[in-house]
């Protein structure tokens, strides 16, 4: 299936054409090149050729689970009707994983459940060496809560699809922690769907890997829709991370946040974060603000962020967007160095400050630990060409 999105859509409004194409077939789209807007920032000779059309060996890659109480989890096969229900690919990556997928793990929290343990559920890879596709969706149905952990562990070269389906007045909060070793390539699609008064909290936290590109998408089903997303990452020598989020309002009276804040460390460490927002002509009292902002700790590194607000109407709330991207400030270090604490040590405070707010706001405790010590470890690295 085919489909195309654009003018048509917004009463003869023409709208951008980054998103415009979708479809389930990966044949639809072309194999990308590197000069296409939505792949520039992408290192694709190091995909492993999971962006081609070449045939490639079968990787090693376990999906499990620990689920709340009430939540069900199930393993299913490609032809459960609950597959595919709440997005259409919109690149080739997406579309392959889907056509590709063997078995898919689909959570369900029941109507009127309020669940405040999280359900994990764990990605584990095996073997770099061979390709993997998976397939998650998460289904909350009316007027229920819920919070789920997905974590990404171990060596692959895998390929996902995550449907995230929130009922009316329903609440999701899903944290989603790439903490791959790294050799792994991950490239993930999150499509989020929420209905009348639902709300999302998605949280990515990127710090492993030595490619990630992790591309959430948000779509209004009805007014009053709430979405956060969040994102932390922390890039090394040799890493790309990239981040590219888009945040669909076609309902009116829907808000949305964005914040993401990213450091790196060491030669060719790479990120990209892109943040597409459109608000049609129909999204009237729209409230949206996307930011990114990141820490640049030595030389030899490289930043890409690049927010996208396309507005077709005048009647908002509000619409904004920032993104920032430089050095420690040299008054930080100083104000806490003239106090007597060591450089190493106040640029440590300094950082970990920097991330404080974000990892807060986590929901679950054990995942907030894990990050505060990962960046803890990530700072007791050599300090090397300092900037």
């Amino acid at each position: 299936m085919s489909v195309l999105q654009g003018a048509a859509e917004s009463g003869g409004v023409p709208v951008s054409r980054l998103h415009e194409r979708q479809s389930f077939d990966p044949a639809d789209f072309p194999v990308p090149t590197g000069r296409e807007e939505e792949w520039r920032f992408t290192p694709l000779r190091r995909l492993r050729g999971l962006h081609t059309e070449a045939e490639l060996p079968a990787g090693k890659v376990s999906v499990g689970a620990d689920a709340a109480p009430r939540v069900t989890v199930e393993k299913t096969g490609r032809g459960d009707s609950r597959l595919g229900t709440g997005f259409v690919p919109a690149d080739r990556v997406s579309a392959r994983a889907f056509a590709s997928f063997a078995e898919a793990t689909v959570v369900t929290v029941p109507t009127g459940l309020e669940s405040t343990d999280p359900t994990w559920i764990t990605v584990r890879g095996d073997d770099a060496a061979g390709a993997a596709f998976g397939h998650l969706v998460v289904k909350v149905e009316p007027f229920a809560r819920a919070v789920v952990v997905l974590d990404h562990v171990g060596s692959a070269t895998y390929a996902d699809n995550v449907e995230l389906e929130v009922g009316d007045a329903a609440s999701l909060a899903l944290v989603s922690l790439q903490d791959w070793a790294s050799d792994t390539v991950h490239l993930s699609h999150h499509h989020a769907w929420l209905g009348k008064d639902a709300q999302l909290s998605h949280s990515a936290v990127t710090l492993g890997g030595g490619v990630v590109r992790l591309a959430p998408s948000v779509r209004y089903a009805g007014p009053g829709g709430d979405a956060e997303l969040r994102g932390l990452y922390f890039a090394d020598a040799g890493q790309h991370l990239e981040h590219r989020l888009f945040v669909d309002h076609a309902e009116r009276n829907c808000r949305s946040r964005v914040s993401y804040k990213g450091a790196l460390q060491g030669e060719d460490a790479h990120a990209v974060w892109i943040g597409d927002v459109i608000i049609r002509p129909e999204a009237t009292g729209t409230d949206t603000y996307e930011y990114n902002r990141n820490l640049v700790l030595t030389d030899g590194t490289r930043v890409d962020s690049v927010p996208n607000l396309e507005i077709l109407t005048g009647e908002v709330v509000g619409a904004g967007h920032a993104s920032a991207s430089g050095r420690l400030e040299d008054h930080h270090l100083f104000y806490l160095m003239a106090r007597g604490i060591p450089f190493a040590d106040a640029r440590r405070l300094v950082i970990k400050g920097f991330f404080g707010q974000l990892i807060a706001q986590i929901e679950v405790p054990e995942v907030r630990d894990r990050i505060t010590g990962a960046i803890e470890a990530e700072l007791t690295l050599p300090l090397e060409h300092v900037a």
